[in-house]
């Protein structure tokens, strides 16, 4: 017998069995997909660790999945392999009572669905022409598939209907796994870490000239490249910012790894992390964030990508928000920056001895931190530091 476990790394987020894409009795071979592990932050295959049959699941769809926990057993005998006595008929599932078997999908439907859809339907055994789209071009999107085995009416042939069906108006929005997963981040983040926020404001003028001397150039950088580079210079003065919180210590880490959030749209955000700022150019960190960003979009962060952040970057004015106070989530980060919205506002200035007004683009910038770790004067000393980086950028 052959074990197969959960990943070791979790980074402390919760995980659970989202789908087994084989069942009992089911011949696999090795690196076959086995099992999907689901997090806040991604959805990854559990590969089969050797060929063989698998001959047991322990722990099942839903099931919370501690890392190094057993999921299921294959078995590497010969004899085993393919005298497995024949599977006792399951029940039913809640889907299969609702919505009757298809027959196999088309060639064209294939083409259409996604390898994660396609397995639900045929595990969950729906029929996807009766499932509505609502991703792009009216594209199933496994959160579709998710909606409608949550809401399927539980009624057996035979038997009172003892539950009522759920009931759902046109506009509710029933809570996929990555929902419930973010809603309990953030009732833990707040009653286990005090948080307190600062707010300043930046004029981001030299940022602008360097960014638009770049495009003329033909190199195009994001200002979200700017912020995480100032944010690496800046831990300089008061490094604790770059730490968390530990029973007998503050522990700082030895490296500048920055998470910026990324919305996902109604799937909610991700938070990739770009490692080591200190030791990248400002080019780099473009480079990097653009790969980050559009991987998150397409689904195709690895584990990786989304662990080990060391202090974390919510730019919510790319929506239109100018000022917030963003959690700290992460249990391994002390403080949190948020940026607003970029525009032009009248400030007053003194130019050769006399105060002027003029027109600026401005900005908002927030640093949330965890009480326990810093105070006020490290945090107004980081705040303080990041914004004369952002206002006395070189020219390029």
């Amino acid at each position: 017998m052959i074990d197969v476990r959960v990943p070791d790394e979790q980074e402390g987020t919760k995980a659970i069995v989202r789908a087994w894409l084989k069942q009992i009795g089911d011949a696999v071979a090795e690196n076959d997909p086995l099992v999907e592990i689901e997090t806040d932050k991604v959805t990854q295959e559990v590969s089969a660790p050797a060929a063989g049959v698998l001959s047991e699941i322990v722990l099942d769809t839903d099931a919370e999945a501690v890392p190094g926990a057993l999921l299921g057993r294959i078995s590497t005998d010969d004899v085993a392999a393919t005298e497995v006595a024949p599977k006792a008929e399951a029940a039913p599932s809640v889907a299969e009572r609702a919505v009757a078997r298809p027959a196999p999908l088309s060639g064209d439907q294939e083409t259409r669905l996604s390898p994660s859809v396609r397995r639900a339907c045929l595990q969950h055994g729906i029929d996807p022409s009766r499932i509505a789209g609502t991703g792009r071009n009216g594209r199933i999107t496994r959160e579709d598939v998710d909606r409608l085995v949550a809401s399927a009416t539980v009624v057996s042939v035979g038997e009172p209907a003892t539950a009522q069906p759920r009931q759902f108006s046109a506009q509710d929005i029933p809570h996929d796994r990555m929902r419930t997963t973010i809603a309990e981040n953030m009732v833990r983040a707040v009653s286990e870490a005090p948080h307190v926020t600062a707010v300043f404001e930046a004029d981001f003028s030299a940022i602008a000239a360097h960014k638009a001397a770049l495009a003329a150039k033909g190199k195009k950088l994001s200002y979200t490249a700017y912020i995480v580079k100032a944010v690496g210079e800046a831990m300089a003065v008061a490094p604790a910012i770059n730490g968390r919180w530990e029973k007998d210590r503050i522990a700082i880490s030895p490296t500048i790894d920055v998470g910026v959030a990324t919305a996902l749209g109604e799937k909610g955000l991700v938070v990739p992390v770009v490692k080591d700022v200190a030791s990248l150019s400002l080019e780099q960190v473009g480079a990097k964030l653009e790969d980050l960003t559009r991987r998150a979009r397409d689904g195709k962060l690895e584990r990786t990508d989304v662990s080990g952040g060391s202090f974390t970057i919510s730019n919510h004015g790319v929506s239109g928000s100018l000022l917030a106070a963003p959690i700290i989530l992460h249990q391994g980060q002390a403080a949190i920056l948020g940026v607003g919205k970029l525009e032009k506002r009248v400030i007053v200035r003194e130019v050769d001895g006399q105060d002027a007004i003029l027109i600026r683009p401005m900005a908002y910038v927030t640093l949330t931190i965890d009480h326990r770790v810093v105070d006020g004067h490290q945090t107004n000393a980081w705040l303080t530091r990041f914004v004369e980086i952002i206002e006395t950028w070189p020219s390029a």
